[in-house]
């Protein structure tokens, strides 16, 4: 009886990992892990860090899982998304929002227990992702995508502001480079599954500006992604061989949003997709190695 009751833990652990979409949500704790970092290093108070990390975890996947309750109707008309815990009936939607708004009330107060700028931040950054993006601007316009890249900014906004006790410009510009990455992933997203979004009856950039327009926002937003971190990490003041190597990551960026730009396909712009997330994340350990 023990045993069953293991593991159908187990089962249920694993389904809401799906909903908290772990690999998404490891991505912004490193960029709130590199804001901090950039502000306060050697880190000297390791119960602040496992607050950083553990409050900014709860929030962001707490409002994840609000989020896929919410877009459980539409997920269910898509093929990619139909077979997700809460369209197939896997897990009940009564039951996801109760973990999601628990959980996601527990990371922010323990973040403004942290600290009130902190937890302002990141408060602001649950109510962009949840009230402004996915409740009222999704369904009603392409442009959503901008409020959703604000609130994936936000971890490493509130990262720094709790290294430094107050917001910088090198906050807002790391804050402003995630904000640039994120339609490299949504709009990708919404060209390579266009048929999905259209029978889900979602706006996107590729139904509403079409495919040519929609390659070149994500060629320029992903190069703006690139100038952002740039201008932040010589503000940070990194040494030149961090800079040097940062200059690579963000050469490659360069090359292959231009490369989309003047030979589009679904290649490149796939390719460009996967460096981009790659680049975030290098960017981002990049910082953390050279404040160390």
């Amino acid at each position: 009886m023990a045993r069953e009751r293991t593991q159908t833990m187990r089962v249920k652990l694993r389904l809401y990992w799906s909903l908290v979409k772990g690999l998404q949500t490891g991505l912004l704790l490193a960029t709130g892990l590199a804001g901090y970092m950039s502000a306060r290093c050697p880190v000297l108070s390791w119960p602040t860090l496992i607050g950083l990390m553990g409050s900014l975890f709860l929030a962001i996947g707490g409002s994840t899982i609000i989020n896929m309750w919410y877009d459980r109707d539409i997920d269910a008309k898509m093929d990619r998304a139909c077979r997700r815990p809460l369209p197939s009936g896997k897990i009940k939607a009564n039951e996801a929002l109760v973990v999601g708004l628990v959980i996601a009330f527990i990371g922010v107060l323990w973040a403004v227990a942290l600290d009130p700028l902190f937890g302002t931040i990141v408060l602001a950054g649950l109510f962009f992702d949840v009230v402004i993006y996915t409740i009222w601007l999704k369904r009603r316009t392409a442009w959503s995508i901008v409020f959703g890249g604000v609130a994936g900014g936000m971890p490493v906004l509130a990262g720094r502001a709790l290294g430094l006790g107050a917001v910088d410009w090198i906050g807002i510009v790391l804050a402003m480079a995630v904000l640039f990455w994120i339609p490299t992933h949504i709009l990708t997203y919404s060209m390579r599954y266009f048929d999905d979004y259209q029978r889900a009856g979602l706006p996107t950039f590729p139904s509403t500006y079409g495919f040519r327009t929609t390659r070149k926002v994500i060629s320029l937003s992903s190069i703006l992604a690139g100038v952002c971190m740039v201008v932040a990490t010589v503000g940070i003041g990194m040494e030149s061989g961090y800079l040097r190597l940062l200059g690579v990551l963000s050469a490659g960026l360069l090359l292959m949003a231009l490369g989309t730009l003047v030979r589009p396909s679904d290649r490149l712009n796939f390719g460009l997709f996967k460096y981009a997330s790659f680049y975030m994340l290098g960017a981002m350990l990049v910082v953390v190695l050279g404040v160390l």
